[in-house]
């Protein structure tokens, strides 16, 4: 049946399921033609609803509302229309609206124009609607402008079955999606498309939206798709299909596009903490914007400046952003993802933080002059990028030093902070021709690295001045000699000096003054002269200045005077008296010359002529310098008096003079001669200048005794010579006698004597010997006491007798050992004991030992080496200033003594301890790293205990902080009395071996002492693996000679590494020749002569890992003479294994060779690095990997390529992939910051892998 109204005549209107609408411009019209008799022409008959146009103004509208419907799936609505204007205007719009109860009438699914011609037209409504909700249907008429003709509505019907005109529509669903998303509305009709003409999609609000396509499911049913393209939150609104055609239209139930808002967090990440490759960041999800639920969350970062990000998912509240580079700024921020498509929200808003800055990767590089002067020097270096000093902030200081003076006990040493990207500096104020050491360091907040030193030399200049302190001399009368030293600033090479001289001044009348110039040149290492030739009295004022390469220096200056001569006189022979009596005697005297100054005074000088007295000979007697009057030298009993002392003006020609009358001179009485003594008269002259006093005096007369006559008296005076020739040969025979006397004595006194003295010197060597003696002994007991305090490995497991049968088929040259002297196998009361709980392990038995310790749970190396340290503690410090750390102090009974210095009694503290090696008591001796003010002490130790081996096992820097003292010279020096040679360095990959000699003040012998500086082990940690060390240990071994004294080991603090060494070298020595390793018990052992002698779990670890691959590799080493038969031997086929050894030595190879772990490698499967490897298994371990320094417009240091050794140098070569595409820039990065000069391509050359 059909409900509706068909407003035929006998219908009553009021019960037409219509109502009239209330907010229209005026009302429809019902036409009954039957009760109206003068309807005009145009209408038809019936009786319908009706519009004139003619009566209403353009654009009015009227309404009629249909009855609300509802619980139906599908309603077709059926009506009739009418629209007519004789003259073919248009009368308006006639329109259908299909309105949800309650909500906006929306746009019209169904409307019609124009004039239709006289005559109905049918239409349907095919409206899809389902419960609760309810619709009404609205007809619309709308007056057109033209204002002309008539719009009639008659039966509308709602019909039981589905429409036949218009296609009906299934259920329409709601849409969900994300803002942003495209929503796509999927409209299923039942009815033919081509039924209707457009194809519609309505919002409630009566915005259309066309159809994207329409698709044909069967013959009847089609399916018309809408998309909404990126849609926002004010689109969710709900939304209708809708068909439209002129014989009618199909109208979808609303569905909901529900626009979902994608969440973003409202609070920034929070940061827990930074480093400088990472940042440990919080995500504050708790309060967002949008919409949930949060299916996943994410990380998103960026450098500020860069233009790569990276995306990492996160299912904690808190995350570790890993290897970010240092002192860089990010940008972090949180995504959150809700379902669906598009769901990922906005990023949250950021956290900009910045990493903490990474210690630099190295030191500048490059240091060279560009200009060297004599007082300056220009240096350049190669400019710093961010890769190199891995922080913004970041100083590059250019320290220097050099020598003050000729020693070089004085040293000047600054150093100069560069200014922001310096690359070059002038040194000024330096001292010329001086070797400058220069280093650069490189320093930020995280640490620094310093350059290895430059050794530069300023230019030659001229020299300074000699210090006029300097000049010393010695004036003579007729020559001088003349001292100086080197100008303290020889600013070059002293290759000449020169000396000017010239007469200043004189008090000799004879001297032309000022004299002429004189110079004199002498040779660099000639720093005196001679002057010879020059005038008594006399100042001469000499300058003297040095000569290097670039000229002449400053002169410096000094007066000299030449001492004054004694005078001389014009005499010949002894003259004769002019006269002479009893008691006088007449002489004739002549006045002197005076030498460099004039004559002051004359003197008469009498002397009593006794016959014993050795007489005087003329011109060569002594003269009378202190004046001696006569009365004086009676009271004195003195044989001489001075009888006259004349002025110099009062002689200036020959004058006789009385000697004996009685007058007095000057103060000086000339008393008369007794007739019956012989007297000698002496002239004397005297010159004095400047306090300096010159005398010459001269014989001239005799007078004899009155009693003899003339004749004798000449006799006399004849025979005098012949006297004192006799005289001088009596006296010769005298002395003679006397020395034959003392001969005598000695010989029969000389015995006792000597062995008193040699007695002595034994008992003084006897001494030495038995105090060194009882040193000696005191140890010995010592260690012996310890010895008996534990059970003998050796009883215990009997291998006493086991090691003899074994020594006799065991070869000179131990397997494990290589080439080093074969250590004696039998008993000798080994020091390292066995116990119950922890026997000792077979070697056969070892790898099988080490899986179960490490794989264990209840009891493994962790709880075996913790065993170490129960009820342990620590000594007392000897003396705290020489020690490294203060939790490493020395065993009195096992440290080292060294000889007290003189005056000093606490002088014999070293922070050292004697170890036993393997039947080798006080083996080793451990000791720290020597500090600076240590040093002289660790070689009056190594002098003392005549150690021939040296062990370093530590860099002297390591981590930028000092872990040891450079105690050796690069050339050759003294610490303290001891001087240090260095003979020859050599160095390998990774160890350095350096010879040195040693002497000592005092002693004549000299020594000789290798030191072995391992350098590969790492600065944290253990070495990756043990065959370097081994190497090194082997090296050591063969090295040291068989008698010399304790090898010393030491690391930075003489502990966990020493340790180590001392433990490998012993248990190599027992596998060896026990085929038993007792690890335990030896570090144990250890552990009681020096504290801490395994520091960490891992070093205990390592030990076995070790003795492992000794045991299991041994040494594999060739000569190169013989390589040819050992490899024919090698590749030699087994008939009963059919294997080779070169086979099973690969195969042993592959089985000790560490496997790398993901881990290892996290730098190289980093996001951004992955495009960067041409293969995923072929990747370098992080600690291998050489870093790009370089920028070029790529701020990524990775490259796919590891540093390799060689075998006398680390890090010689690089082994990288032939470059990608994509890396070829990053191949001639490489090459250019690692100063590559060859490079070896092993691989065939196409097109498509050229890299040039």
């Amino acid at each position: 049946s059909a409900a509706g109204c068909t407003f035929e005549e006998d219908g009553d209107p009021n019960q037409c399921e219509y109502s009239q609408g209330e907010d229209d411009d005026f009302g429809w019209e019902l036409i009954r033609s039957y009760m109206m008799p003068h309807l005009t022409a145009d209408l038809p008959h019936g009786s319908y609803l009706m519009v004139n146009s003619s009566q209403h103004a353009p654009g009015q509208k009227a309404h009629l509302l249909f009855q609300a419907l509802s619980e139906n799936d599908t309603h077709c609505l059926q009506f009739s229309y009418f629209m007519y204007s004789r003259d073919g205007h248009s009368p308006g719009t006639l329109s259908a609206y299909v309105r949800v109860m309650g909500g906006p009438v929306g746009s019209a699914v169904w409307n019609a124009s124009g004039s239709h011609g006289r005559q109905w037209h049918q239409a349907e409504l095919a409206v899809s609607l389902f419960w609760p909700s309810e619709y009404q249907v609205l007809f619309e008429a709308v007056v057109s402008s033209e204002r002309r003709g008539y719009l009639g509505l008659d039966d509308i019907l709602l019909l039981n079955y589905p429409c036949s005109k218009a296609p009906h529509f299934s259920r329409l669903g709601d849409v969900e999606v994300n803002a942003g998303q495209n929503a796509t509305f999927q409209c299923v009709a039942a009815g033919k498309a081509a039924e209707a003409e457009r194809f519609l999609m309505q919002r409630q609000n009566g915005e259309v939206v066309p159809a994207a396509s329409v698709k044909h499911i069967s013959h009847r049913r089609f399916l018309a798709t809408f998309q909404l393209d990126q849609v926002s939150k004010e689109e969710q609104d709900l939304y209708r299909c809708v068909t439209q055609s002129s014989r009618g239209s199909g109208v979808s139930n609303f569905a909901e596009l529900i626009v979902k808002e994608p969440p973003t967090p409202i609070a920034p990440p929070q940061l827990l903490r930074a480093g400088s490759t990472y940042l440990i960041i919080q995500l504050n999800t708790n309060s967002i914007i949008g919409d949930g639920p949060i299916v996943r969350k994410e990380i998103e970062y960026r450098m500020t400046s860069g233009p790569w990000s990276e995306v990492h998912a996160v299912n904690m509240q808190t995350y570790k952003l890993w290897h970010l580079d240092p002192d860089t700024e990010y940008e972090i921020s949180v995504l959150l993802t809700r379902p669906g498509e598009g769901g990922t929200g906005k990023p949250g808003p950021p956290l900009i933080s910045r990493t903490k800055c990474a210690e630099p990767m190295r030191a500048p590089k490059g240091l060279a002059f560009s200009e060297i002067q004599s007082r300056q020097l220009t240096l350049q270096w190669e400019p710093l990028g961010y890769n190199l000093t891995r922080c913004h902030t970041y100083t590059v200081s250019l320290c220097y030093r050099y020598f003050v003076g000729t020693g070089h006990n004085q040293t000047f040493r600054e150093c100069v902070k560069m200014e922001r990207n310096a690359n070059r500096y002038t040194i000024k104020n330096l001292l010329p021709y001086k070797n400058i050491h220069v280093k650069l360091i490189l320093s930020n907040p995280e640490g620094r690295k310093e350059g290895k030193e430059v050794v530069f030399q300023t230019d030659e200049d001229v020299p300074g001045g000699i210090a006029s302190e300097s000049l010393t001399f010695t004036p003579l009368e007729d020559m001088i000699f003349l001292k100086w030293e080197e100008p303290v600033e020889p600013n070059g090479l002293i290759t000449q000096y020169e000396i000017s001289y010239q007469s200043i001044e004189s008090s000799d009348p004879a001297v032309n003054v000022p004299g002429p110039r004189r110079t004199v040149s002498k040779l660099r290492n000639e720093t005196y002269h001679v002057f010879s030739n020059l005038h008594p009295g006399t100042t001469y004022l000499f300058s003297v200045r040095a000569r290097t390469g670039k000229g002449f220096g400053q002169t410096a200056l000094t007066e000299i005077t030449t001492n004054i001569s004694a005078p001389t006189f014009d005499y010949g022979d002894m003259p004769s008296p002019l006269s002479e009596s009893e008691s006088t005697i007449t002489v004739l005297l002549r006045p002197a010359q005076g030498r460099g100054a004039p004559i002051s005074a004359y003197q008469v000088i009498v002397e009593e002529d006794r016959p014993k007295k050795l007489k005087r000979e003329l011109g060569g007697q002594e003269c009378f310098p202190v004046p001696l009057t006569f009365d004086d030298a009676v009271s004195r009993g003195s044989v001489h008096y001075f009888g006259a002392e004349l002025p110099a003006s009062s002689l200036t020609e020959a004058k006789p003079f009385t000697v004996g009358d009685n007058q007095t001179y000057s103060g000086y009485w000339n008393p008369p001669l007794e007739p019956k003594k012989a007297y000698l008269i002496y002239f004397q002259a005297m010159s004095n200048l400047r306090g300096e006093t010159r005398l010459n005096c001269i014989r001239i007369a005799r007078k004899a005794a009155c009693k003899e006559s003339k004749r004798p008296l000449e006799v006399s005076q004849h025979s005098e010579e012949m006297g004192l020739i006799l005289g001088i040969c009596a006296g010769g025979l005298i002395v003679l006698i006397i020395l034959l006397g003392a001969i005598i004595i000695v010989i029969r006194k000389g015995k006792p004597v000597n062995m008193t003295k040699a007695t002595i010197n034994y008992r003084h060597e006897k001494t030495h010997m038995m105090s060194a003696i009882d040193r000696s002994f005191t140890d010995q007991s010592t260690l012996q006491e310890d010895e008996r305090l534990g059970l003998s490995f050796m009883d215990t497991h009997n291998y006493g007798n086991r090691g003899d049968q074994r020594s006799s088929v065991v070869n000179e040259s131990s397997s494990l050992l290589g080439g080093s002297p074969r250590r004696q196998c039998g008993r000798k009361g080994s020091p390292y004991h066995t116990g119950q709980l922890h026997p000792a392990v077979r070697v056969a038995d070892l790898l099988q030992h080490i899986n179960q310790m490490k794989t264990a749970e209840g009891y493994g190396f962790k709880q075996e080496y913790e065993s170490f340290f129960e009820g342990w503690d620590a000594s007392k410090k000897k003396d705290k200033t020489k020690g490294r750390q203060d939790h490493i102090s020395t065993y009195d009974r096992h440290r080292v003594k060294l000889h007290p210095l003189l005056g000093d009694p606490n002088s014999d503290y070293i922070n050292a301890n004697y170890i036993d090696g393997y039947h080798r008591s006080n083996h080793f001796i451990a000791t720290q790293g020597p500090k600076q003010e240590m040093v002289y002490d660790f070689w009056r130790m190594v002098w003392q205990e005549h150690c021939s081996s040296i062990v370093m096992i530590t860099k002297l820097v390591e981590v930028g902080r000092v872990k040891c003292s450079k105690y050796w010279p690069d050339d050759s020096e003294m610490y303290g009395d001891i001087k240090i040679t260095l003979v020859k360095s050599e160095t390998l990959a990774e160890y350095t071996v350096r010879t040195f000699a040693l002497e000592r003040r005092g002693y004549s012998a000299r020594h000789e002492v290798k030191q072995f500086h391992f350098t590969s082990w790492p600065e944290h940690g253990v070495p990756y693996h043990a065959t370097g060390l081994l190497a090194f240990i082997r090296r050591v071994k063969a090295s040291t000679p068989p008698d010399a004294g304790p090898i010393v080991i030491h690391c930075s603090a003489g502990t966990g590494r020493t340790g180590c060494y001392i433990v490998l070298d012993v248990m190599l020595d027992m596998a060896e020749c026990e085929g038993v390793v007792d690890i335990y018990n030896c570090v144990k052992t250890l552990c009681s002569r020096r504290i801490n002698m395994i520091q960490t779990e891992e070093q205990y670890v390592f030990i076995h890992d070790a003795i492992l691959e000794a045991c299991l590799c041994g040494e594999t080493s060739i000569p190169a003479n013989e390589f040819k038969p050992t490899y024919k031997e090698m590749v030699r086929i087994e008939p009963q294994s059919n294997s080779s050894q070169l086979r099973e030595e690969f195969q042993t190879l592959n089985s000790v060779t560490p496997h790398l772990d993901v881990e290892e490698c996290s730098i190289a499967l980093l996001p951004r690095n992955r495009e960067r490897n041409r293969s995923m298994d072929v990747l370098p371990p992080d600690r291998c990997l050489p870093f790009l320094i370089s920028v070029d417009g790529d701020s990524n240091n990775y490259i796919n390529a590891a540093l390799t050794d060689s075998y006398t140098k680390s890090a010689a070569f690089i082994v990288t992939l032939h470059p990608l595409q994509n890396t070829t820039t990053d191949f001639w990065r490489l090459v250019y910051d690692y100063g590559c000069t060859s490079i070896v391509m092993l691989n065939q050359l196409n097109q498509s892998n050229s890299a040039w």
